[in-house]
């Protein structure tokens, strides 16, 4: 996981470790770090940690100290087997003592949460939270703040459980093993398109802010430059920290952490729980009839299969016999032109829409500039499966003049919108077009395919090949 850049490095004498490693501790859940459903690592505090090692120099590396909760995070920084703590810290009162904080990338709010399904009047006073069972995990920002609101509440009670995560509480929330926990707004919207009964019952406190923590003294004991002459450790290029938040600042201004917030979070709460509930329904009774098919599919195209599914779920909730009033039809929902272009003789037979959807999919990721990298890519193609390639270009041609990213799916959802609106759609070269339409499209697609990802398992076409054959 070495960076690339041809500024010639300066060497950072760590003690003892090698002077070209940073090592980053951080949690794994779907805001740090994990495997995705191509059982790659991903994750915000990932990707953001290999662009400051890149931005460091072509010699830099990272390397990730993965622990089970937070609680382990701070001495992981303070005995010094981290040098970084990537792990969605909060920046707190407490935590401000023993560690420092660089710039904060992202504001979020904490919030109690139930399960709907249980609890059908929630509680909507701290004080009444008493003789419930809310539990948070044991050295937390929330443990923190609750502690802080009992000096004015004294009737309030909790329990703090040790060696679980925040994530293993939401789940015991969703199960009905406890009635209340609290979370980080971020994390919740994520998991709600999991547990589509989970609620939030109430915020607490003021919003709060999320950054990178460094040791309060640095372990960078000195800095030479390529012929080994010493330079002050209090040199600017020598401060971790320094460094740190001039990277933060830098992707602010670009669009950079933009773009890689939006990859992690852009779909989040896009989907209503009753959405939810019905998808996750349908993937026990419906999608396995289609199974077969849509990892046929990815054989032959290399788009993954639940990808697939989360697409034809969105175009026709995996109904073969769908047909829209435009006369787009069949699991897929292929035009009558698409289906021709496709050789498609009947789009309500799922061995022939199927295959042929995924290879339009490739046929539009093909179209689209080189220079735009995945997963962006293919988010624009599903924009162009949607509402057309050429609608697509015009949403990049908006977001050069206003000086966004026109390889940024990030950015191109903004100005899509703007085509329904004639200040700009009059402008470009392809008129009025329903952007916001695309948007959803894509967004829901995205959310699908993320709960197919933690439910379903992947598909190695290597080790087997599927022939499909009539029955």
């Amino acid at each position: 996981m070495s960076s690339c850049n041809n500024e010639a490095p300066l060497k950072l004498a760590l003690v003892p470790k090698d002077p070209y490693t940073i090592t980053f501790v951080t949690l794994n859940s779907p805001t740090t770090y994990y495997y995705n459903g191509e059982k790659e690592i991903a994750g915000i505090e990932h990707d953001l940690a290999l662009l400051f090692v890149k931005s460091l120099g072509a010699a830099y590396q990272a390397k990730f100290l993965v622990v089970n909760n937070i609680s382990q995070v701070l001495p992981a920084l303070q005995s010094g087997k981290a040098d970084i703590a990537a792990s969605d810290l909060s920046i707190t009162p407490v935590r401000e003592k023993i560690v420092t904080f660089a710039k904060p990338y992202l504001t979020i709010q904490q919030e109690l949460i139930y399960n709907k399904e249980v609890n059908a009047r929630p509680t909507k006073n701290l004080l009444d939270l008493t003789g419930t069972s809310l539990v948070v995990p044991a050295s937390t920002s929330f443990a923190e703040r609750l502690s802080i609101i009992k000096k004015t509440k004294p009737g309030l009670e909790w329990e703090e459980r040790p060696n679980v995560n925040t994530e293993q509480l939401i789940e015991a929330v969703a199960n009905g093993d406890i009635e209340y926990t609290v979370a980080d707004s971020h994390l919740i919207s994520i998991l709600q398109n999991y547990y589509p009964t989970l609620e939030v019952a109430m915020s607490f406190g003021e919003p709060e802010k999320i950054a990178w923590a460094l040791p309060k003294i640095s372990r960078f004991k000195s800095l030479f430059n390529q012929t080994g002459q010493k330079i002050n450790h209090d040199d600017e290029k020598a401060d971790l920290a320094k460094k740190v938040n001039a990277f933060f600042f830098h992707i602010q201004k670009d669009g950079t952490l933009r773009n890689v917030l939006d990859r992690y979070l852009g779909n989040a709460k896009r989907l209503d729980p009753v959405d939810v509930k019905a998808f996750l329904s349908r993937s026990n009774t419906l999608l396995p009839k289609y199974v077969r098919l849509f990892k046929h599919a990815q054989e032959i195209t290399d788009l993954d299969w639940r990808l697939l599914a989360a697409i034809s779920y969105q175009e026709s909730h995996w109904d073969t016999y769908n047909t829209s009033p435009t006369n787009v039809r069949g699991l897929m929902m292929l035009t009558e032109d698409t289906a021709d272009l496709m050789g498609v003789s009947d789009r309500l037979d799922p061995k022939q829409s199927i295959p042929a959807g995924a290879k339009y999919v490739m046929k539009l990721k093909e179209s689209i500039p080189r220079q735009i990298a995945e997963p962006d890519r293919t988010y624009m193609a599903l924009a162009a499966y949607n509402i057309g390639y050429a609608h697509v270009e015009d949403a990049r041609v908006l977001a050069k003049r206003l000086h966004l990213n026109p390889n940024s799916w990030a950015d191109i959802k903004k100005t899509l919108v703007m085509l329904n609106n004639p200040d700009y759609y009059t402008t470009v070269k392809y008129g009025y077009a329903s952007g916001g339409a695309p948007v959803v499209f894509v967004e829901s697609i995205r959310s699908y395919q993320r709960i197919l990802e933690r439910y379903q398992p992947s598909h190695n076409p290597d080790t087997y090949r599927f022939k499909i054959v009539d029955n």
